[in-house]
C-alpha cells in the first residue's frame, strides 16, 4: 500500500496544474497592475470624446 502511494503520479499532475494556474494568475495580476494607468487614460479619453460629440450634435 505504501509503495503504491509513493509511485502514484496523480498527485504530481494536480500539483503541476496548480503551479501553472498560480503562475498564470500572477502574470495576469502583474499585467493588470502595470497597465492600470493606460487603461484609465483610455477610458477617460473615450468618455471625453463621447461628451464632445454629444455637445457638437445638440446645437
Amino acid at each position: 500500500m505504501f509503495k503504491n502511494y509513493i509511485t502514484e503520479e496523480a498527485g504530481a499532475s494536480a500539483a503541476e496544474y496548480a503551479l501553472i494556474l498560480a503562475i498564470v494568475g500572477a502574470v495576469i495580476a502583474t499585467a493588470t497592475i502595470a497597465l492600470r494607468g493606460e487603461i484609465v487614460t483610455a477610458i477617460n479619453n473615450a468618455k471625453d470624446n463621447v461628451n464632445q460629440a454629444n455637445k457638437s450634435t445638440t446645437v
